[in-house]
């Protein structure tokens, strides 16, 4: 299957280096973009597997949900049973620790033994480099104080809102190994409406794809990618092309989750990949969505009863060589998955 991809992007047998996926001249007007793109794409609609499906013990049983936005805690959302629950992102209203608190006390009473999360752009005091560069904006135009999150956070005895998510697996462009399946979260996307984890499109998000690990098996994006579930509710396209590329020229993991356009809930696929729209509120943030489910085959060798792997963080390095030219490549660090820990590298401490 994957040479035939291959054949069919014309790159034949070879495989694909982060640094041969380049910036479309397009990817800034991505509903224009994907009217050339699509008559060359295949996004066929796929039905969710029945919930009620008994789970199979050589299969890890998926539950995504996503942009829950602080709606599930007190409500009563059905949660399936399963292996593993993934909540692609938007897990408040604007990051503050109260909605952390209650989200993560939310994870607790679910019985699922891996509980893997990644944050948001309403996630906003997750965003490191808004929190230390943006304050006065985060004040003006969302309320957030963050001199008062910093107090509360010092009274609770941690140093990030981070550290609050207790009950789960955070990552934040890192990978973790659940069961010998490889399981990476992002939680970028293109500048959609001044929130955290914006980048601009094009180069700056495209330096996010290209530390995604070659053979990551489960892909957790808040973000989508052009073409599947992008689509808002005026017709436009809010999906990053240059993550699509990333996906299909490259990493082709067998599952894509995300959320973020709440109106793009379903299940698509081009064969290769399956793309979920997990995205758990309506457009008139209403948690109506139901979660979506998907069976994982265990790989040789592995059963249910192995313990999470390390968080292992990946970061770009440069590499400058020749004439003074920039190569960007990529290194993970492996950290113990300890809420205490400070070694994932660049990260702010509200002290």
């Amino acid at each position: 299957m994957a040479s035939a991809v291959k054949r069919l992007l014309g790159l034949g047998d070879r495989e694909v280096k982060s640094d041969e996926i380049t910036v479309d001249p397009l990817t800034n007007r991505p509903t224009h973009l994907w009217s050339k793109m699509k008559v060359k794409q295949k996004v066929k609609k796929v039905e969710a597997l029945d919930p009620n499906t008994p789970i199979a013990d050589d299969k890890l049983r998926c539950v995504c949900i996503s942009d829950t936005h602080a709606q599930i805690e007190h409500r009563n959302l059905a949660i399936p049973p399963g292996d593993v629950l993934i909540h692609a992102g938007d897990i408040t209203n604007v990051g503050m620790p109260k909605e952390l608190i209650q989200f993560n006390d939310y994870l607790g009473t679910q019985p699922h033994r891996y509980k893997v999360v990644i944050a948001g752009n309403h996630d906003l005091t997750m965003d490191d480099d808004m929190v230390m560069h943006q304050a006065d904006y985060l004040r003006n135009f969302f309320r957030v104080d963050v001199g008062a999150v910093r107090k509360s956070l010092q009274e609770m005895g941690v140093s990030k809102p981070r550290d609050l998510l207790s009950n789960c697996t955070y990552l934040e462009d890192a990978y973790v190994i659940i069961c010998g399946v490889k399981v990476y979260g992002s939680p970028w996307q293109p500048e959609f409406g001044g929130w955290g984890f914006n980048l601009p499109r094009g180069e700056r998000c495209l330096e996010k794809w290209n530390m995604i690990p070659d053979d990551t098996d489960i892909l957790i994006t808040h973000g989508p990618p052009i073409g599947h579930g992008d689509s808002c509710f005026d017709g436009q396209k809010a999906g990053c092309v240059e993550l699509l590329n990333t996906i299909q020229k490259r990493v082709k993991p067998k599952f894509h989750v995300f959320g973020h356009i709440h109106e793009g809930y379903g299940i698509t696929t081009d064969d290769v990949t399956t793309y979920i729209n997990a995205s758990t509120c309506t457009l008139r943030y209403k948690p109506d969505h139901p979660p979506i489910v998907f069976d994982f085959p265990l790989p040789d060798g592995h059963t249910k009863d192995e313990a999470i792997g390390q968080i292992v963080s990946c970061r770009p390095i440069e590499d400058h060589v020749n004439n003074g030219s920039e190569n960007t490549d990529m290194e993970c660090d492996t950290v113990e998955p300890d809420r205490d820990s400070d070694e994932c590298s660049d990260n702010v401490v509200f002290q």
